[in-house]
């Protein structure tokens, strides 16, 4: 029986806004402004950062993106794997086509969840550009997919779970190193 034990905090709620704020700047920056841009959360905690986000931009730049929420369920290359995925609504209620589209997502790990979200996004137009923003990029990608915005780099081993709390969905805003121990056992 796996067991999971913290082993870091490496960001509390400050450094969680400090970081999403730099991101904001760099997305202003990179786009020459806000007008044109999308912000889509992958679900469920690319959401939250994604309406936060436009919340930062909006403070800067005095124009809020539009916001959509993209569920991958269907386009994940392990779907079959899962007996019963749990479906959420895709909300996309403005057309991609022509728009620069930022997909936002927490983890960026094997790159696995970010080809879904490509693959997911197609069905809705041809965007002018899509980037990338997460709030943690861990490494040991398996696909060629890199972020354009980065809240932070937390080096990692396959031994660990990196893991980022975002209220509302959680009751804290962190971003934690937990270690799995696989030869840990013993009664519930």
């Amino acid at each position: 029986m796996e067991q999971a034990s913290l082993k870091a905090v490496i960001m509390d709620e400050q450094a969680m806004d400090r970081a999403l704020t730099r991101v904001a700047h760099e997305i202003i920056e990179h786009n020459e402004g806000a007008e044109g841009i999308a912000l889509v959360g992958v679900l469920r905690r690319g959401v939250p950062l994604a309406e936060r986000l436009a919340e930062k931009i909006e403070a800067i730049e005095g124009v809020r993106p539009k916001i959509g929420k993209l569920d991958i369920s269907f386009y994940r290359d392990d779907f079959s794997s899962h007996i019963a995925p749990v479906l959420h609504a895709t909300e996309i209620m403005f057309p991609i086509d022509g728009v620069d589209v930022v997909l936002v997502d927490d983890v960026l790990y094997t790159g696995r969840t970010i080809r879904a979200a490509l693959d997911a996004l197609m069905d809705f137009g041809r965007a002018k550009s899509v980037q990338l923003a997460v709030m943690v990029d861990r490494g040991h990608r398996e696909l060629p997919i890199r972020a354009d915005y980065v809240g932070k780099n937390v080096p990692s081993s396959h031994e660990e779970d990196v893991r980022v709390s975002i209220t509302p969905l959680d009751d804290k805003d962190s971003v934690e190193i937990w270690g799995i121990d696989k030869n840990a056992g013993g009664a519930n």
